[in-house]
C-alpha cells in the first residue's frame, strides 16, 4: 500500500493537498504539517536537488529526519533545535547551511514553524562551502555573513512571502544560487557521476567495484568522498543502502523479512539496526506507522527525472 492511499487502520496517511504539484500534507496528532517539492532548473541540477517549503501549524513540534544529504535552509518562521545522532543538541540558526548527516536527526521546533530548503548536491556543496563535508557532517553553520548578506536579503524576501508564492519564492533561490554555482573540472564530474552510479546501483555497494570503476585506490576514495559526500564510502554504502531499503518499505509495501535477505544485510537484527540509525525508525514502524516527517521525505523519490536519482533517495 502506497503513501499517496488512505490507510485502513486509520493512521495519518501524507495525501496530496491544494498547495501545488508535489504538496503534500499529513493530518498528525500535533497538527498538520505539509511539505511540498519543487524541482530545480536545469541549469542548477547538477549542483541541487529540490527545494522545499515544510510547514507545521503546531506550536511545539518534534519528528525525526532519516540520515541525509547537506541543506540549505532558511526559517521563514518560528524556532527550532537539531539533536544529532552523537548526542549534541544544536539550536538552527534562521539560515543554516546543515552538513551531510550519517545517522538519523531529531529536531523540535517551536512554532507554528515555515521552513524553505534545498537540497544540496555535491557540487552545490563545493559551491556553497569549498570545505571538505566530511568536517561538517553531523553539524551546522551560521550563512547570515556569508557571500556579503546576500543569503540575509533573501531570507528578508522570502519572509514577506506565503506558500501561495512558492514557485516566485523558488525562482529568488534560484537566481541567488545561479550566481553562486562553479562548474568543475570534468574529472570531477566523472568522479561524483561514478559515485552516484554505485551508490544507486548496487543492492549491497562494494568498495571494490567503486575502485575499479573509478581507478582509484581505496585510500583516494575515501579522502574524496569524505570531501564531497561528507563520509568514507563504507558508511555512503550503508546509508543508501538503508535509504533504498526504507522507500521500498513504507512506499512500494514490500516486505522488510525479503529486502533484508536481498540487500546482504547478515540477519534481521543487523537490517533492523541499520534502518533504526539511518531512519530514525524500525523497519515495523516504517511499514505500519511511519511519522509524518519520514513519510513527507520519503515522497521526494516522487519528484522522478526532474531531480538527480541520489537526491530522490536522501
Amino acid at each position: 500500500m502506497g503513501l499517496h492511499q488512505v490507510d485502513s487502520r486509520g493512521g495519518a496517511i501524507a495525501l496530496p493537498d491544494d498547495g501545488g504539484p508535489l504538496s503534500y500534507t499529513v493530518a498528525a496528532a500535533q497538527g498538520p504539517v505539509r511539505l511540498r517539492y519543487i524541482a530545480p532548473p536545469d541549469h542548477l541540477r547538477g549542483y541541487v536537488g529540490s527545494l522545499y517549503l515544510f510547514s507545521v501549524s503546531a506550536d511545539h513540534y518534534t519528528d525525526v529526519t532519516r540520515a541525509d544529504c547537506p541543506q540549505l535552509r532558511i526559517m521563514l518562521s518560528g524556532a527550532g533545535d537539531y539533536h544529532f545522532q552523537d548526542g549534541a543538541v544544536v539550536p538552527t540558526p534562521q539560515l543554516c547551511l546543515l552538513g551531510p548527516t550519517s545517522g538519523a536527526t531529531r529536531f523540535a521546533l517551536k512554532g507554528p514553524a515555515r521552513v524553505l530548503g534545498v537540497s544540496l548536491l555535491p557540487a552545490g556543496w563545493v559551491s556553497l562551502h569549498d570545505q571538505d563535508a566530511s568536517q561538517l557532517a553531523d553539524r551546522l553553520r551560521d550563512l547570515t555573513e556569508d557571500r556579503g548578506g546576500a543569503f540575509a536579503a533573501l531570507r528578508d524576501r522570502l519572509h514577506a512571502m506565503d506558500e501561495t508564492d512558492a514557485n516566485a519564492m523558488a525562482d529568488l533561490v534560484w537566481t541567488l544560487l545561479g550566481r553562486i554555482v562553479q562548474p568543475l573540472r570534468k574529472a570531477n564530474w566523472d568522479l561524483l557521476a561514478a559515485v552516484d552510479a554505485w551508490l544507486v546501483g548496487e543492492g549491497s555497494p562494494r568498495i571494490e567495484a567503486l575502485s575499479e570503476a573509478t581507478g582509484l585506490s581505496q585510500r583516494q576514495l575515501a579522502r574524496l568522498t569524505n570531501r564531497y559526500y561528507g563520509a568514507p564510502p563504507k558508511l555512503l554504502a550503508r546509508k543508501y543502502r538503508a535509504l533504498r531499503c526504507s522507500a521500498r518499505i513504507a512506499l512500494d509495501g514490500e516486505s522488510w523479512q525479503q529486502l533484508c535477505e536481498e540487500a546482504g544485510f547478515y540477519d534481521q537484527s543487523h537490517f533492523i539496526r541499520e534502518i533504526k540509525h539511518f531512519i530514525g525508525l524500525t523497519p515495523h514502524q516504517l511499514q505500519a506507522e511511519p511519522s509524518a516527517v519520514a513519510q513527507l521525505t520519503l515522497l521526494r523519490r516522487s519528484l522522478g527525472g526532474d531531480v538527480a536519482v541520489l537526491n530522490r533517495l536522501s
